[in-house]
């Protein structure tokens, strides 16, 4: 009879080297995958080590894969940041950097990132993979004056918007309207000025709905104004 060495924690050619050095005969049973271990070392052993057998038993191994086997990346964007977390690790994912921007919807999942880029749902991406978070911080408590958007371009007003914290809601466009980003604004709710003619007010996470068309719209100067 031979006692079954232990070679769990080896890597797998000194594994069985040694293995078959004492007599055994060696079989690669399976490979998993954990990012903890390093690639091709022997994760587990069947029989198990000190085990009592015959000569020319045949030891079977359970080692770590070389390469990751891919995952498909799930949607997280809406989640709570625990809900989201925990949908994280069923996945075999790793939790990256979280960090926040002004959105009514607090500690909700705004954007999920790979390498510092939005990453969509059912991307290809290997096991262990680092996915950061952007999480929704609330609304601020200052407000600001609505931005006049009239006659800028979408490219251009997200500039302006993204800077004070706010975000685009609706956006109709007229039929025509084939490239959205050079598209110009000619309406927005709420708009800058209200009936009385005061700059409405706005915070940091709401959002403001436009209506985009081909044409760069011209303003009526006959219309009351105060800035």
């Amino acid at each position: 009879m031979l006692k079954i060495p232990s070679v769990a924690g080896k890597r797998l050619i000194d594994a069985k080297k040694f293995l078959e050095d004492q007599g055994f005969e060696v079989i690669i049973q399976d490979s998993v995958y954990s990012d903890t271990i390093p690639p091709l070392n022997v994760i587990k052993q069947f029989p198990e080590a000190d085990a009592l057998v015959k000569v020319n038993r045949t030891v079977y191994l359970t080692v770590n894969r070389s390469v990751p086997p891919e995952i498909t990346m799930p949607n997280l964007v809406g989640m709570s940041f625990r809900n989201a977390e925990m949908v994280i690790r069923q996945f075999n994912l790793r939790l990256g950097d979280t960090s926040f921007k002004p959105d009514f919807a607090k500690n909700s999942v705004l954007n999920q990132l790979v390498n510092g880029r939005d990453i969509d749902p059912g991307s290809k991406l290997r096991m262990g993979t680092e996915v950061s978070l952007i999480l929704g911080s609330g609304l601020a408590n200052i407000d600001m004056g609505v931005p006049d958007l009239f006659g800028l371009t979408y490219a251009e007003a997200k500039v302006m918007i993204e800077a004070n914290g706010l975000g685009f809601g609706a956006t109709p466009t007229e039929s025509d309207v084939r490239d959205t980003l050079n598209a110009f604004i000619y309406r927005q709710s709420p708009e800058r000025h209200n009936e009385e003619g005061k700059v409405n007010r706005i915070r940091s996470g709401q959002m403001i709905d436009i209506w985009l068309k081909v044409d760069k719209p011209v303003r009526d100067t006959t219309a009351k104004a105060n800035e």
